[in-house]
């Protein structure tokens, strides 16, 4: 039976994930130079639009469609049909399977986005849009189905709760590939790289910290215990790993930043995403801690190595996912929500979520890549170093963010 407190929360849940596309497009606006602002938040605003029709023409029912060998869905829902008022037993029993659908959408819309911090600053919108489209279709919806719709991993007792796996390793690893894939940015001699507004990425993390308590609470699919631990759980993680950064920056940068600040806090919401309904608070303090801790280590790598992952997507996206992915297994109670971990004696959650991760991550990698060379080959992937040095604003998009 339907449960109308149930339904409102997975729907303002839904509107809450909703809310962090923009959030995303202002937080990596801010980043970017301001060049390039417009470039890289209409490519997360336009995620919204052709996200959500792929969802709706055969996306969704790939991804949670009936079960075909453990591997992707079938085309039963395509066009919603068959997605109504009536709950399905699988995916929210209290709540309309509409209302579901909706939910998904949100996840779906964003995850393809976050990669795009990582190519900032020198991929064309027509490839950009090429590329959301069959990352989408060849990496999201079979890992959406592998893990939540009931697919092979599912099935060998992998748990993501709220997209640690599905959204934050798949985009992470794949922002990882885009950077080898397309190369290094053209910074001239004098020329500043650093964030050109960081009021914008202030606002933007804002915007993220609100909507990802709709991300993971909305999770439980219904207002109950498991969607309260999963809010707490979110905010603890979030506040602990945003102090920690601080001072790790402050000790090895000299100063106090804002940007690291902000920073900390996404790492630290990133890696509490598959954990944050199966472990208790006191462990969401610890899994704050180790993400600013790692994340903040994952950054000076790709610094060292000089990989040229802009945005540090990798490192705080997909090295959190992984990391929280694999907490999983280390501080998950069966008490919470039915799976135990490392502290109650088992072993076999933690193998299995370490294979997750890396199955997942191996996938995200070598497809994305695949993709890239593919839609290279008819138009190609990156911009002209004049446009490249010109500015993508105006050279494609024919507007700037700012006349002053």
């Amino acid at each position: 039976m339907i449960n109308s407190g149930d339904t409102a929360f997975v729907l303002i849940s839904a509107a809450l994930v909703c809310l962090m596309t923009p959030g995303l497009a202002f937080f990596y606006g801010g980043l970017v130079r301001k060049k390039n602002v417009l470039t890289i938040m209409i490519q997360s605003f336009i995620s919204m639009g052709i996200v959500t029709a792929i969802w709706v023409l055969g996306g969704f029912s790939l991804a949670f469609g009936q079960d075909v060998h453990g591997i992707i869905g079938n085309f039963q829902y395509f066009a919603l049909q068959g997605v109504g008022m009536s709950p399905n037993a699988a995916y929210g029993p209290t709540i309309p399977f509409l209302v579901f659908f909706i939910y998904q959408e949100m996840f779906a819309v964003i995850t393809p986005a976050l990669i795009t911090g990582a190519f900032a600053d020198r991929v064309s919108f027509k490839s950009y849009l090429k590329f959301l489209v069959l990352w989408s279709i060849l990496v999201y919806i079979p890992l959406t189905h592998w893990i939540w719709g009931g697919g092979f991993l599912a099935q060998m007792g992998v748990v993501d709760f709220a997209g640690g796996i599905v959204v934050h390793v798949s985009a992470g690893i794949a922002a990882l590939a885009s950077v080898f894939f397309v190369g290094k940015r053209v910074i001239l001699p004098g020329e500043k790289a650093t964030p050109h507004n960081i009021a914008f990425v202030a606002l933007g993390t804002g915007l993220l910290w609100f909507g990802w308590f709709g991300f993971n609470g909305g999770s439980a699919l219904a207002a109950n215990g498991i969607a309260a631990t999963a809010f707490v759980n979110t905010d603890i993680a979030g506040s602990m790993a945003m102090i920690t950064w601080l001072l790790i920056s402050w000790i090895h940068e000299k100063k106090p930043t804002m940007v690291g600040v902000l920073t900390g806090a996404v790492a630290g919401l990133a890696t509490i995403t598959p954990a944050a309904g199966y472990i208790r608070p006191w462990a969401a303090v610890i899994v704050g801690i180790l993400a600013s801790i790692v994340c903040y280590l994952a950054v000076q790598v790709r610094i060292k190595l000089d990989w040229d992952d802009a945005l540090d997507v990798w490192g705080v996206h997909g090295v959190g996912g992984i990391l929280g992915s694999i907490l999983v297994g280390v501080f998950a109670v069966s008490a919470v929500n039915g799976t135990s971990g490392l502290i109650e004696g088992n072993l076999h959650q933690f193998l299995i979520q370490t294979f997750g991760v890396v199955f997942t991550g191996l996938y995200a990698f070598v497809v994305t890549y695949a993709i890239l060379k593919v839609i290279n080959i008819f138009d190609t992937v990156r911009v002209p170093q004049k446009i490249e040095i010109q500015g993508l604003d105006s050279s494609i998009h024919g507007e700037v963010a700012y006349e002053l």
